[in-house]
């Protein structure tokens, strides 16, 4: 099930439409920020998802009856470029556990390029629901690496995905990887394009550079 937030219209297009603006893109706190922002906005419809139960609440007055998540779910992100958007989520979902997957594209001379897979620290996700991030969904290598190092942690019960910008190409990948099984995949939006170096187009270019300043490759 694919949900693309930014064809409604709220609050969450204008941020998306900052993180795409070049001129705005130069100050990479406001990046962070709008990125942090719309992590935050994706934990809130995904809350709805939720399985709750009732509890009572003592206030200073009485008690009132509320209806409160029952799910803690484990946050997974990919180094560097999804730390961003991995702490909106973190902001709302602030008492649970989290995961980091250290990925990387390893471009050959003669074109063309890999995921390397170096590190994943990580709690057992078994029986748990599982969110994982990454900001921009191009090919989907990348994703699909990390999750089948996350998944060698156990079989959670729910699976999201979420993407701040997705390709077609990304989307399809996903769906062909996981026809078997019940996900969630959360965008802000979707583009037709990737260019030879998986790029997505118009996209907004490489989200950890702008995050963070450019690294060595």
């Amino acid at each position: 099930m694919v949900i693309e937030l930014g064809k409604e219209n709220t609050i969450f297009n204008r941020f998306l439409a900052e993180l795409r603006d070049a001129e705005i893109q130069l100050d990479p706190m406001r990046f962070r920020r709008n990125m942090e922002r719309l992590g935050e906005i994706v934990a809130y419809e995904i809350s709805k998802t939720f399985t709750y139960e009732q509890v009572e609440i003592t206030t200073s007055l009485g008690i009132s009856q509320m209806n409160l998540p029952v799910e803690k779910p484990v946050l997974a992100t990919i180094l560097r470029a999804g730390l961003p958007l991995h702490q909106g989520l973190l902001n709302y979902f602030d008492s649970t556990d989290s995961a980091f997957v250290s990925a990387y594209r390893k471009y050959h001379k003669k074109g063309g390029f890999t995921i390397k897979l170096d590190y994943i620290s990580a709690p057992s996700i078994e029986g748990r629901t599982l969110i994982v991030s990454d900001p921009m969904l191009a090919t989907g290598g990348s994703l699909l690496a990390a999750l089948g190092g996350l998944l060698e942690k156990g079989n959670p019960k729910k699976l999201h995905i979420v993407s701040v910008i997705a390709s077609e190409e990304g989307i399809k990948a996903v769906k062909k990887q996981f026809s078997l099984r019940k996900v969630n995949l959360w965008v802000g939006a979707i583009d037709d394009e990737l260019t030879a170096k998986a790029f997505i187009v118009p996209g907004l270019g490489d989200a950890g550079d702008l995050a963070f300043g450019k690294k060595d490759d």
